[in-house]
């Protein structure tokens, strides 16, 4: 990923120095070269920037002022002589404050930083990823458990089980607590009593799942959405 850059000061020895660093990187692109910030406000207004090098003390507009003007400002690094606009200058959000002379090891550091932060602007976004696990209270204490050790989860009378590959929990909570908070991607309810982890399911006979040697019923009423989802597109069939 390369990254089109501009430059803009009014000193020809700074243009030409800043010029020369930038054919040195091969991620930085051919660079437009401003020597007034009128003209750049211009430029920037028809082409696509992704880095601006940006000088301070200039006639008629400072670097501040140009920056402040942009709606939609690219990555900026200023480029001055003058150490006391460094606040200002970060307050604005700016990758780096290079100080003329601008030494090339301190130019690569600048632009390196320049180019990470542009690579992690461009990574679409996404959804945060869901939790693997959850706790809960059992035998005096808190236990965690692994959505994908799960089996299935049972009501018995006012306190549910969880039945996974390790072990039982028996904790103090309601079934349509753990009905709610288990991923519906992942699991089921087939009964009034019984809810079960679609990817552990062995056989189906009758109204009956078997996980494992367990057999859990499924009631009349819900059978029909239960098996259009447990077999909908893998029932293979003549």
């Amino acid at each position: 990923m390369k990254l089109h850059c501009m430059i803009v000061d009014d000193e020809p020895m700074a243009r030409k120095g800043l010029q020369e660093y930038c054919a040195e990187v091969d991620f930085l692109d051919p660079v437009t070269v401003c020597d007034s910030p009128v003209k750049a406000i211009t430029l920037l207004q028809t082409q696509a920037v992704q880095l601006l090098f940006l000088d301070i003390q200039m006639p008629r507009i400072n670097g501040l002022d140009l920056l402040r003007s942009l709606p939609q400002p690219p990555l900026v690094i200023f480029t001055t002589a003058y150490p006391e606009y460094a606040l200002q200058g970060f307050e604005l959000n700016v990758i780096d404050y290079l100080l003329k002379p601008v030494a090339f090891e301190r130019f690569m550091k600048a632009v390196s930083k320049a180019r990470s932060y542009y690579e992690l602007l461009q990574r679409p976004a996404t959804a945060e990823e869901a939790p693997s696990y959850f706790f809960i209270k059992c035998d005096n204490g808190l236990e965690r458990i692994c959505f994908n050790d799960i089996l299935y989860a049972e009501a018995l009378q006012n306190y549910v089980v969880l039945h996974t590959v390790q072990r039982r929990y028996v904790t103090y909570l309601t079934f349509k607590a753990v009905e709610d908070y288990l991923p519906e991607q992942q699991f089921l309810r087939v009964h009034k009593s019984y809810i079960v982890a679609l990817s552990k399911i062995e056989r189906i006979i009758g109204n009956d799942i078997m996980i494992g040697a367990q057999n859990i019923p499924v009631s009349r009423h819900l059978k029909d959405g239960v098996m259009e989802r447990i077999l909908k597109d893998k029932y293979l069939k003549r």
